[in-house]
């Protein structure tokens, strides 16, 4: 038993390689594990669809893992969508734009994520949050940095009365490091289950296949991806 046995999880599960690596760090962590998806109206939301075949999977990798792994929960937030200008949200080229800061940022996103993640663990008794954010090796979103984290821990604790833990635990690892420590918890059974189920691609592109897995191939999630599955794989 480690010392977060005790405690209940509710993990922000997108259906992607990082949230999948996180659901499994928290499965190997917490005597009960939840998950929350979020549809915004996301250009590939063909994530979501992943989602089912990746927590099955997980489930079989471990009868204790399978034990500890409970309710899955979807919420729908098309108004974010809706007012967001973004190259996930419409038909807008994936680029930088001229305030810093890629096209794919959808402003508020994981601001909104975490609160109604907060609000169901209330409710649910999970007060451990657990996201894939990064800011070690990231396209440089805002709300996805060490800083914002802590300062929404602190705000979602006072405003639910009642002591939240945002865990973030991909936070200083780049993305090689996120393939070994899916090897670490999961072996190869977790690596192979990452590859083929789980999905990055902003495209939603799921008819090309490479070593790291399904995707475009060009665009900026899928050049993370297979940068660090290069690094990972060479390293190995």
């Amino acid at each position: 038993m480690t010392e977060s046995a005790g405690k209940k999880a509710l993990v922000l599960f997108s259906g992607g390689q990082d949230s999948t690596v996180c659901l499994a760090w928290a499965l190997a962590r917490f005597a009960e594990v939840e998950t929350v998806g979020f549809d915004y109206g996301q250009s590939h939301a063909i994530e979501l669809a992943c989602r089912d075949k990746v927590r099955a999977g997980l489930a079989a990798l471990d009868p204790v893992w399978a034990a500890r792994l409970g309710a899955d929960h979807m919420i729908g937030l098309p108004e974010l969508g809706r007012i967001s200008e973004t190259a996930l949200t419409r038909d807008v080229a994936i680029e930088m734009g001229e305030n810093g800061l890629p096209t794919t940022f959808v402003p508020g996103r994981n601001l909104i994520f975490f609160t109604y993640a907060a609000a169901l663990g209330y409710r649910r008794g999970a007060h451990v949050l657990v996201g894939g954010m990064c800011e070690t090796d990231y396209s440089g979103y805002p709300d996805c940095r060490a800083d914002t984290i802590k300062a929404l821990e602190a705000a979602i604790s006072l405003g639910m009365a009642k002591p939240f833990t945002l865990e973030t635990p991909l936070m200083w690892i780049d993305k090689a490091a996120t393939w070994a420590l899916a090897a670490e918890l999961g072996g190869k059974a977790l690596v192979d289950l990452i590859v083929e189920e789980t999905h990055s691609c902003y495209r939603g592109d799921r008819t090309h296949r490479y070593d790291w897995g399904y995707g475009c191939g060009a665009c900026p999630a899928c050049e993370l991806r297979a940068r660090g599955h290069a690094a990972y794989v060479a390293g190995a």
